[in-house]
Formats: structure tokens, C-alpha cells, sequence
């Protein structure tokens, strides 16, 4: 298994690689068209001046045969003149070209100790500028390392053509050609001496920088690194292993369970486990940030690891660089979205004050009840804030990306798709609000359900029934189904909640009698109303007895079925003490010889059962 893994990873790292060439070629390619370009532009100019030097020489040599001619002299001195125009118009020309070029081209550097001396834009003859750097870096490189290098034998010697930096008598370094000079807008002798001081300096400077006196230096440096390095990877294992004991040891005072809200959420024992993990972890990290910043310290004692020191903290700087300037361009946007945060804000407290008045009764508005004031300002603050974001999404961060935007198309189609019976629900909770059917407190029933509502918010609709029953019904549920409030007629501004049952009695009970008795025994009843005064139906005369219905007015409507219960005891008291038997006949009964059904603490001492009558029938 382990040999396809190397392969692929060859190949992987060969084409990588052969990207990274390829892209040096193409990069390379690229800046020796620039540079074939100037040189064009300058060979071109030349040329042409050139030419223009030879025409002018024979036309001043025909001026001169043509003394005697004056329309032929003047002829020849307008041809001279109108030459020296064209001239001077392209060298202007050439120079603008330059001057264009010059702001893109990029040069080929003179860098042999990995310090950038100068840069070569021109080729000489056929030396591509790249291969003139490499030249000039490899014969800086020789001198160096030429024992018995001096910096006085390099010299400048001007020649007819070019300036040439030479070492010593014969060796050239480099040449400054015409070409260059017009590049570079300077005499040619200048641009030598200053690349001439430039030559001289690096080398003396690399000479004493990798002198045995800097090695050593250098070796001290590196050794007293490693120390400085080990002594605090030491110092953070003590720290951490201190803080680890110290844990340990107080496992009751800081290690006692994590607890939100009084809801545990992890035991001790637990806890203990996922702390010591932690800073664990944070030991490694320290130690990673420890190793991490001796690295540039390490890598800029030698020169030639420089470059690296540079690399490793461009890698920290450049995201921290890219976060502070992110923050910084970010901070227009951020006072407009902190404007407008404020603005919403406090405009929903000012209405909240209103909302609050209003609630309490202290602002009164016609056909506006005070208990649609809270739900009334919850609409208007969800609104308000829906409104407040439309107004700050532009100005957040990468509002404006495609991943941005379709992260927030997703989340939409998300809360639609999933949030539909609570959507249904929130509305009919709303509309329940304002239709106003119940309020906390209210006996109700809703579909089969009957109890005092406990609580009301947009989702759902709780109710406590009168077996201590905890029922949760949807708002959508409620609003579908038929409600009927027990509490709503119970005010003082109303006659009352009436209460009804009903007594079948036998057709030998005066109904006079009967309807005393049932108002008797309402009045009884302590929760029932003396005013208005209870009142009986007959709701029906059947076959073997009539129905009787006393109803009577209560204001406490959450005491119904204690009401009910004292109710039917005083019925039957009042009855008893009528002498009404409270029967519904379904049977035959014999009269004759049978007991009374009056419980025995109503009859009078005096009452004897009947006997039995016999009737003798026959002839």
C-alpha cells in the first residue's frame, strides 16, 4: 500500500514542479520580450539617426557645391532643416516609448550574494539581458572568492562604444553601453562608477560578514538561541504542570461540574478530564509559538537564510496585514451600520414606552384594548428590525459574494420549508390575540379540553384542567376548533355565569313544590347569587317523570364543578326535607308494605311501614 501513496505523490510533486518551471519559463519569456522591445525601440532610433547623419552630410556637401545657386541652397537648407525636425520628432517619440516601457519592465537583477545590486534590461548584441545578470552575478562571485582580491583594481575604462568596469588589467566585469545610458537617461560613465561602488562595497561587505570572526559570533548567537529556546519550553512545562497540580488539588473549588442555568451539563469528573485536555493543548500551542518565533531568530544569524527570516514572517504578517487592513477599510461601513443599529434602537424604545403606558392604562385609545398593546409592539419591532437589516446587509463584510448571497438563499428556502406550521401558528396566534376570545386566568373549553388558560403566546395555548392536567394546544388547533369562555359574563358589569343541572321527579310531586325545593337548595349554595335570584325550567314531560332545571348565577367560574358538587348535596337535602323522593320511574312499584325512600332523619318518629292490602275479587 505504501508504494502507490509514494507514486502518486511523485507524480503529484512532478507536476507541481514541471507548473512551477513552466511558469518561470513563461514568466522569463515575458521579460525578455520587454526587453526585446526597448532594445528595439533604441536600435531603431539609432539607425535612424544613422541614416539621417549620412543624408545630412551629403546635403550639406551639395550645399557647398551649390554656392553660386541660391534656389538650390535653399532647397537643400529647407531638406535640412525638415530632417532635423523629423529628428528631433523621433527621438522625442522614442524617448515617450521609453518612458512608457520603462513604467512596466521588469528587470533581470544583478544579485549575487542574494542582495539585488542593480537590475539589466537591455541585451548586448547577442546577451539576452538574463543572460548578462547571470554573467555579471558569476564574475562578482569570482572576485570574492579571489584570495587576493583587492577593491582598488577595480576600475572604470571608457572606451569608443561602451564604458567597461574592468578588475585589474584584462579581466572585464561588465560593460555600460549607450543603449543602457539612453535607458537609464545618464552618461554612461557615470552609470559604471556608481555600479562600479556598488561591485566594490557587496564584495567587501560579504568579505567581512563571512569573516571567522562573525562565524563564531554567528555560532554563539545560534547556540545562545537554542538555550533561550529550551530554557522556555521548560518554563512553559513548569507553568503548566504547576496550574495541573494546582487544579488537582482545589478539584472542589474549580473542577465542581460545569453548570448553565442550573442545568448540569458536565459532571466532575468529567470536567476534570476535559480541562487537563485543555491545557494540554494550549501547552503544545505555547510551544508551537515558542519554536515558531526562534525561527526568524535562528534563520537571521547567516545570510544566506535571510531570505527565509523574511518568508516565515511574511507568513504571520501577511493575514494579521490583511485583517487589520480588512478592519480598516471596513470601518466606513461599520459607523453607517452602528448609525442605523442606533436609530432602530431607539426609536423601538420610544415606542416601547408608549406601548408600556398604553398596557397599563395610563394612555387610552378608542377601539384599542390594552392587551393588544405588547402584541401590537412585538409586530412592530419584528418588522423594524426586518427593516433594519434590509438597510445594514449591503454594508456587511462580503455582502456582495456569491457565497454569501447563496448561504443566505439557503437559509431562506431552509426557514421556509421548515418553519410552516409554526408560521401557521404565530398567525393564529395573532389573530386569537386580537379576536380576543380568552385571557390568562379564564375558564374555558376548547374542542373537549376544559380548564383555566395558564398561558398564551404565539405558538401554542396553555391550559390547566381541573385534574391538575397540563395541556398544550397549538394556536392553529384553537382557532379551528370552537371556544367557549366560562368567564367572560362573570364581571361585576354582568349579571353572572348561570349554572344549570337537571332532576327528573315523578308526576306525583306538585311542580310548585318542586320548584321551591331546587330554589331552596340553590340559595344554599354559597358561590351562587341571591341576585339575580335563581330560576327553574321544566324542560320536559316525559312518560314516567318531568324534567326539572334549576339555573342559578355564580361570578366564580373556576369553582364550577365545586359549585356543581354543592349544588346536587343541597337538591337532595331540600327534597328530603320536601318529602320529595327523587326518583325517575322506570319500574312498577308496589307502594303497599314498602319502606319510604326518605332517608329515616327526615321521617317522623310516628312513620310505621304500610302493610301489604289484599283485595278479595270473586263472587
Amino acid at each position: 500500500m505504501k508504494f502507490p501513496k509514494l507514486f502518486l505523490f511523485l507524480i503529484l510533486f512532478g507536476c507541481i514542479s514541471f507548473y512551477a518551471i513552466g511558469q518561470e519559463i513563461r514568466d522569463s519569456t515575458s521579460l525578455n520580450a520587454t526587453s526585446e522591445q526597448v532594445t528595439d525601440a533604441i536600435m531603431m532610433m539609432q539607425e535612424q539617426e544613422l541614416i539621417d547623419s549620412v543624408i545630412r552630410a551629403e546635403v550639406q556637401k551639395e550645399i557647398q557645391n551649390a554656392s553660386g545657386d541660391r534656389s538650390r541652397i535653399a532647397e537643400l537648407e529647407a531638406r535640412l532643416r525638415e530632417m532635423n525636425f523629423n529628428d528631433s520628432m523621433l527621438r522625442v517619440n522614442t524617448l515617450a516609448a521609453l518612458e512608457k516601457l520603462r513604467k512596466s519592465a521588469v528587470g533581470f537583477p544583478v544579485a549575487p550574494f542574494n542582495d539585488t545590486l542593480f537590475h539589466i534590461y537591455l541585451k548586448v548584441a547577442s546577451f539576452k539581458p538574463a543572460q548578462r545578470s547571470l554573467a555579471i552575478s558569476e564574475r562578482i562571485i569570482h572576485l570574492y572568492e579571489d584570495p587576493f582580491y583587492s577593491a582598488d583594481s577595480l576600475r572604470v575604462v571608457e572606451g569608443d562604444y561602451t564604458c567597461d568596469i574592468f578588475y585589474g588589467s584584462s579581466e572585464v566585469i561588465m560593460s555600460i553601453t549607450p543603449n543602457d545610458a539612453l535607458w537609464y537617461q545618464k552618461d554612461a560613465l557615470q552609470i559604471a562608477r556608481e555600479y562600479r561602488d556598488l561591485i566594490a562595497n557587496e564584495i567587501s561587505k560579504e568579505r567581512v560578514a563571512n569573516s571567522f570572526k562573525n562565524w563564531m559570533i554567528r555560532i554563539g548567537l545560534v547556540l545562545l538561541i537554542f538555550f533561550c529556546l529550551a530554557l522556555l519550553i521548560f518554563l512553559i512545562n513548569r507553568l503548566f504542570r504547576f496550574v495541573n497540580k494546582l487544579l488537582n488539588k482545589n478539584q472542589d473549588k474549580y473542577l465542581n461540574g460545569l453548570t448553565i442555568a442550573k442545568v448540569r451539563l458536565l459532571t466532575q469528573e468529567q470536567f476534570q478530564r476535559f480541562v487537563m485536555r485543555f491545557t494540554n493543548v494550549l501547552r503544545i500551542i505555547a510551544i508551537i509559538i515558542a519554536l515558531y518565533l526562534s525561527l526568524p531568530l535562528l534563520f537571521s544569524v547567516f545570510p544566506e537564510t535571510k531570505d527565509w527570516t523574511r518568508t516565515l514572517i511574511s507568513w504571520t504578517m501577511a493575514p494579521v496585514r490583511s485583517i487589520v487592513h480588512g478592519i480598516v477599510s471596513y470601518l466606513p461601513s461599520l459607523i453607517t451600520v452602528l448609525v442605523i443599529f442606533f436609530i432602530f434602537r431607539y426609536t423601538i424604545k420610544a415606542i416601547r414606552y408608549f406601548v408600556d403606558e398604553i398596557a397599563a392604562g395610563n394612555i387610552r385609545i378608542a377601539s384599542f384594548h390594552a392587551d393588544w398593546a405588547h402584541p401590537t409592539f412585538n409586530i412592530l419591532q419584528f418588522l423594524m428590525y426586518a427593516l433594519m437589516l434590509v438597510l445594514i446587509f449591503p454594508y456587511l463584510p462580503g455582502s456582495s459574494s456569491p457565497a454569501f448571497q447563496g448561504v443566505s438563499v439557503f437559509i431562506g428556502i431552509l426557514f421556509s420549508l421548515g418553519s410552516t406550521s409554526a408560521i401557521a401558528n404565530i398567525m393564529a396566534g395573532y389573530v386569537i390575540t386580537y379576536m380576543r376570545p380568552f385571557k390568562v386566568g379564564d375558564r374555558v373549553k376548547i374542542g373537549e379540553v376544559t380548564g383555566d388558560v395558564m398561558e398564551k403566546t404565539m405558538l401554542v395555548t396553555k391550559i390547566k384542567t381541573i385534574k391538575n392536567e397540563d395541556v398544550t394546544i397549538p394556536n392553529s388547533a384553537v382557532l379551528s376548533s370552537s371556544t367557549i369562555n366560562y368567564s367572560t359574563n362573570t364581571e361585576l358589569d354582568s349579571d353572572g355565569l348561570i349554572l344549570n343541572t337537571t332532576v327528573t321527579i315523578g308526576y306525583d310531586v306538585p311542580w310548585k313544590q318542586m320548584h321551591q325545593a331546587l330554589i331552596i337548595a340553590a340559595n344554599r349554595v354559597p358561590s351562587i347569587l341571591k341576585t339575580p335570584a335563581p330560576f327553574v325550567f321544566q324542560t320536559s314531560l316525559d312518560d314516567f317523570y318531568v324534567s326539572y332545571q334549576i339555573n342559578a348565577y355564580t361570578r366564580e367560574a373556576n369553582k364550577m364543578q365545586e359549585i356543581y358538587s354543592q349544588l346536587h348535596c343541597c337538591i337532595q337535602d331540600a327534597c328530603n326535607e320536601a318529602g320529595i323522593e327523587i326518583m325517575s320511574p322506570h319500574y312498577n312499584s308496589l307502594r303497599d308494605g314498602n319502606h319510604t325512600t326518605i332517608p329515616n332523619d327526615y321521617l317522623g318518629k310516628e312513620y310505621k311501614s304500610p302493610g301489604f292490602r289484599m283485595d278479595q275479587t270473586g263472587k
